[in-house]
């Protein structure tokens, strides 16, 4: 295996491709390579298509020779969250419901990439439907964290993001409702980054005017992550929420001086469930961050009724789509679908007018804070990552949460508000793990959240505190037996 192929960045890549420097087929067996060597140990991967991927390749690097125009991912091996469609390769959605769903056709999303000449090689590991912040599931298994595969690698993006950490793949995508992108990204020390509601388009949403669930890119770094999303990004007729932009231009940094930044901090949002350890972590970066920038402080918000709004809007997007299932057997949903029904089941019209009133007053206080602020920053996750055998975490500081994923408040009241928000790699916490900063920054200002995010990667690249960490894939040499022993039956279908 040729190492220094696969631990090049996305962009770097792409630039050896258009200037015939690096065979697209050479980087697609390189990263096959490092699946094959990696994955026993992390069970990143689901479904995958290497044959047709290699046909691809191949393709891919005729067009190089021939001179023809290429596009922003030209030849770049792509891993598919599990949740998004892909024409002829398995799509399972982590439910055992769909061990041999085979779509006719890509998403939305997927064909963009595919259009801009990524090439789609596989799918990344998620929880059933999306639920929960732990990547687990009764078809594929656990995906463990690259830090420690017994521990948590976060969710529901969590297989995308590890194969990132781990160099399998330069590409991954993921999606985010109340954390998705954010949290694994930030557990596993990569990038994940969630855009404004219809800047990626969203055409397998039921409910395509609520903005609380959007798909969008990860990366290494920051750069890799917007190259990304300047092939998903842009007006499509399937999402009602889509508007018109210069999609190319998001692969292009403006300037930042970091010495200008206002940074407002939260520890909490002043209603969020934070873990005492990653308070006192959190305050020390803010504290190793202030000399870089003009302005670093703590900020009052005023969240409201935060918790029971995202409870109300997060349970209609499962009556819309588990309604079927659910009446017909519950039973053949896991605990955390399920859960999230039977919430929603509970609720009233009243209840569903109240939330949405309660999150444009939420999202009308919030604005203003920008006005002094160039970011809000706060810890991406409450806590550091606990064993995957734990379906969710049960208390923060010996005090019970009353629902399985109230432990992810630092994102999902983020998400209420649909402001920007990208969760960078800052260093390690108190048990040596990665550490997240969530930067949230201004209404539709995915931009500049971008640009601000890699000029402080770029400042911050050379403190040991505060820049990414990487994991130790010697640890990973032996493959992880127990990942797979939640796995009830194989998908009967691996892809194309």
């Amino acid at each position: 295996m040729d190492t220094s192929l696969v631990s090049l960045s996305a962009v770097t890549a792409r630039q050896l491709i258009g200037r015939r420097e690096l065979s697209p087929v050479e980087l697609l067996d390189a990263c096959i390579a490092r699946i094959e060597a990696i994955n026993p140990a992390v069970n990143a991967i689901a479904g995958t298509c290497f044959e047709r991927a290699r046909d691809e390749a191949r393709r891919a690097e005729a067009a190089v020779v021939r001179g023809e125009p290429l596009g922003l991912l030209h030849g770049l091996p792509l891993g598919v969250k599990d949740l998004e469609e892909t024409a002829g390769l398995l799509t399972t959605y982590g439910s055992a419901l769909f061990r041999d769903n085979v779509p006719a056709r890509d998403n939305a999303m997927v064909a963009r990439l595919r259009a801009a000449g990524a090439i789609v090689t596989a799918k990344t590991n998620t929880p059933e439907m999306g639920a929960g912040a732990n990547t687990r599931n009764a078809v594929w298994g656990a995906t463990g964290n690259p830090f420690n595969p017994l521990l948590n690698a976060g969710g529901s993006s969590g297989g995308s993001a590890v194969a990132l950490a781990t160099d399998m793949l330069p590409v991954c995508t993921g999606s985010d409702t109340g954390g998705s992108l954010r949290i694994p990204a930030a557990l596993c020390g990569v990038v994940g980054f969630r855009p404004s509601p219809g800047l990626v388009p969203g055409d397998r949403k039921q409910l395509g005017w609520t903005p609380i669930s959007v798909s969008g890119p990860m990366g290494r770094d920051v750069a890799d992550t917007r190259l990304q999303l300047a092939a998903q990004a842009g007006l499509h007729p399937s999402d009602p929420l889509g508007y018109a932009v210069d999609a190319p231009a998001f692969a292009d940094a403006q300037p930042v001086d970091v010495r200008t930044l206002r940074i407002g901090f939260t520890e909490d949002f002043g209603v969020c469930a934070v873990d005492d350890a990653t308070r006192a972590t959190f305050r020390a970066k803010m504290a190793a961050l202030a000399p870089y920038v003009a302005l670093c402080e703590p900020v009052e918000l005023d969240m409201g009724e935060a918790d029971r709004c995202f409870d109300v809007i997060r349970a209609q997007n499962f009556l819309a789509s588990m309604r079927e299932t659910y009446e017909r057997d519950p039973s053949l949903l896991g605990p955390n679908t399920r859960a999230n029904y039977e919430m929603g089941q509970k609720m009233s019209l009243v209840d569903a007018v109240w939330a949405h009133a309660e999150q444009t007053k939420l999202f009308r206080r919030f604005q203003a804070k920008f006005d002094e602020y160039d970011l809000i920053v706060s810890p991406t996750s409450s806590i550091s990552p606990f064993p995957w055998s734990q379906w969710h975490l049960a208390e923060v500081n010996g005090r019970p949460l009353d629902n399985y994923y109230r432990w992810l408040g630092l994102t999902y009241v983020v998400t209420l508000l649909t402001n920007p928000a990208l969760s960078l790699p800052c260093g390690v916490d108190h048990a040596g793990m990665p550490f997240g900063l969530q930067l949230v920054g201004p209404f539709r200002g995915d931009a500049r959240v971008l640009d601000v995010a890699q000029a402080l990667e770029a400042a911050l690249r050379d403190d040991p505190a505060l820049s990414r960490p990487l994991p130790d894939l010697s640890r990973l040499a032996a493959p992880v037996a127990e990942l797979k022993s939640i796995v009830t039956d194989p998908p009967v279908l691996q892809g194309a």
